[in-house]
């Protein structure tokens, strides 16, 4: 809890930019943004939960990309969120905040099988991929092309470590 009475900005705030984005597109772009940056923790927490519980012949290998995915999504979580304080908003921070935007949905507490797990990671990158396609073109659409060339660099790390959970999960590997 913070002593401060007075805010600075408040939550859902939208500032001019510095970059001359007009309002109401920079104010499309932050919701798309806000978004984004509550997927990404979303798939941060299960990935490193995943890291924490993996067990099995694969344990090292898998324990390291995990910890390398979640590592990759932390970056562009936060690069997410310095683009929304440009773009004049204000970046998600509280856990119930980014929860309420998030679109994807976790895995619950319990343990399961590192193919179960992978494959519960699979379907959440195979969303977020969906909705950052679907970010990229708005941000074009409205002009924002240094957004949109962020989130196709993100979208490529995405999407390769969502290629290699598809090879983690051939149906010669992740034995049980």
């Amino acid at each position: 809890m913070s002593s401060q009475e007075t805010a600075t900005r408040k939550a859902g705030s939208i500032e001019d930019n510095p970059v001359r984005l007009e309002r109401e597109k920079a104010e499309q772009i932050i919701g798309a943004l806000n978004t984004d940056l509550a997927d990404a923790y979303v798939l941060y927490h299960q990935l490193h939960k995943h890291h924490w519980n993996v067990e099995g012949a694969e344990h090292l290998g898998l324990h390291r990309f995990f910890q390398e995915a979640y590592e990759d999504v932390e970056e562009a979580a936060d690069e997410i969120a310095e683009r929304l304080q440009t773009l004049g908003g204000v970046p998600h921070a509280s856990m119930s905040a980014l929860s309420e935007a998030a679109t994807v949905e976790p895995e619950d507490e319990d343990v399961y099988d590192v193919r179960t797990s992978m494959e519960n990671d699979l379907e959440m990158y195979g969303d977020i991929i969906e909705s950052y396609r679907e970010h990229i073109t708005l941000a074009e659409g409205l002009g924002d092309h240094t957004t949109a060339h962020m989130l196709r660099e993100q979208l490529t790390e995405l999407e390769e470590h969502a290629h290699v959970i598809e090879h983690y999960l051939a149906d010669d590997s992740l034995k049980q």
